[in-house]
């Protein structure tokens, strides 16, 4: 009797779990479909007015010399009724983090409304940042009424992310992978697999089923991994580290420059929207201003680009993101990686395809410490022959980029190098600032001697 009332509760152990595995994967695949739709209509909103607008702009160019206006505006916006929602991609971070208290539903509508003006008036800004914090705001309007834990709100924001980035971009997989891999360095989130998973495709499918296209970036290149490819693959990832570490660096730095600005709140956007103008007209042509999507078609094919192009857009968004302006950094970081690696192409005489699809992804996966993701997005973009030096391209500018990257509330659950150490918790944010006061006590330090 006694083996038998065993085996028995054994059995119905096994059948409970398998219920509430059941149960599990059932109201994840729901919620995940729900965040994905309100996802993908909020991207399909957003791309619509983010195309109108610089249509628009192209053909009034005019439109660049009110940049400084429009930057006051937003600042405006945002000091009367976004206070507590400025801190756009990082505020969702730091709420799935700590999900002790909900994202204000004006994030939608207020990131929506500036991305698209500072596009309309010549900004250098990208877009992931509008769909992430569309699809997480609305995400998030779901947790009151359903009385969910703090767990499941943290999981229902991570889903949000992956939607609104797999929508925004067409990449659904690596929309996912992204929602999973950029709260931490060095950590996966899989409790989440499953919503950012259905979120990002139903994003995805909803998005495309209302009409809205993706850019598509022709790099048919037929590829062979030999030694010279392979070193060649290696140098170029460092060469795509670098690139987003100065990115990142100049971007907080001319944020923390422009906060410390006298008057800052209005003073800083129309000293970068000035700045911007003054630029534009040295360029002869407003190509870097906006994602810089003509740059990034011109990299893919020959002549190859100027070393200075990727330095030059660099400038350009760091400026417009630094100064104020509200969009993402992402497109800008195709831009950039594109151009560098096609740079790169011209002067070690190799197909300027390969190494610019390369750096569309790798530098980004330098700046956003999100080397799978990034992987994953490139083979969906530029097909599975090019899966291997993806991934090796992504993964040196991981890990050579260092501690930096384009979000400041990322926090480093496993460091890059065990001969780097970091209390729990830590964010990037916070290297930033320690690295800022071992600087400034070195200066001083120098000074004093001198």
């Amino acid at each position: 009797m006694n083996s038998r009332t065993n085996q028995d509760l054994k059995k119905r152990n096994r059948l409970r779990q398998q219920f509430g595995l059941a149960l599990t994967f059932g109201k994840w695949t729901i919620l995940g479909a729900w965040v994905g739709v309100l996802a993908g209509l909020a991207s399909a909103l957003f791309l619509w007015a983010f195309n109108s607008a610089t249509a628009y702009r192209g053909t009034h160019p005019w439109l660049l010399y009110l940049l400084p206006l429009a930057g006051v505006a937003i600042a405006f916006l945002y000091t009367r009724y976004g206070k507590e929602v400025a801190g756009g991609n990082n505020l969702i971070l730091d709420r799935i983090h700590d999900p002790s208290a909900v994202i204000p539903f004006r994030m939608a509508p207020m990131i929506l409304i500036t991305t698209v003006v500072t596009h309309l008036f010549g900004g250098s800004a990208g877009r992931e940042g509008s769909a992430v914090q569309m699809a997480g705001t609305l995400a998030n309007m779901t947790v009151g009424p359903l009385k969910m834990s703090k767990e499941d709100h943290r999981i229902l924001l991570m889903t949000g992310i992956a939607a609104g980035f797999g929508s925004v971009f067409g990449t659904p997989l690596a929309g996912a992978i992204f929602g999973l891999e950029v709260l931490s360095i060095g950590r996966i989130r899989y409790d989440a697999l499953i919503p950012c998973l259905v979120g990002s495709i139903v994003g995805d499918i909803v998005c495309r089923g209302v009409g809205i296209t993706h850019h598509h970036y022709d790099a048919a290149v037929s590829f062979t991994l030999t030694p010279t490819i392979f070193f060649s693959v290696l140098l170029v990832g460092a060469l795509f580290a670098g690139a987003s570490a100065l990115f990142a660096e100049m971007t907080h730095a001319l944020q923390h420059v422009g906060k410390s600005l006298r008057y800052s709140t209005y003073l800083r956007p129309m000293i970068g929207g000035a700045i911007v103008i003054a630029l534009t007209l040295i360029a002869g042509s407003q190509i870097y201003n906006g994602l810089g999507l003509e740059l990034i078609e011109k990299s893919f094919s020959l002549p190859a680009q100027s070393p200075s192009v990727f330095l030059i857009k660099i400038i350009f968004t760091a400026i417009t993101l630094g100064f104020g302006f509200k969009g993402g950094e992402v497109t800008p970081l195709f831009c950039i990686g594109a151009t560098l690696g096609s740079a790169f192409a011209g002067f070690t005489n190799q197909d300027p395809a390969l190494y610019a699809a390369l750096g569309f992804v790798a530098v980004f996966a330098g700046a956003a410490n999100t080397p799978l993701a990034c992987t994953i997005m490139g083979i969906e973009l530029f097909g599975s022959h090019l899966a291997v030096p993806i991934a090796m391209a992504c993964v040196v500018a991981y890990i050579l980029s260092g501690h930096r990257g384009i979000y400041s509330s990322q926090r480093i659950d496993q460091p890059k190098s065990y001969a780097s150490k970091f209390d729990e918790d830590t964010t990037l944010k916070g290297v930033w600032e320690r690295r800022n006061r071992i600087r400034s006590r070195y200066l001083a330090v120098r000074k004093s001697d001198s």
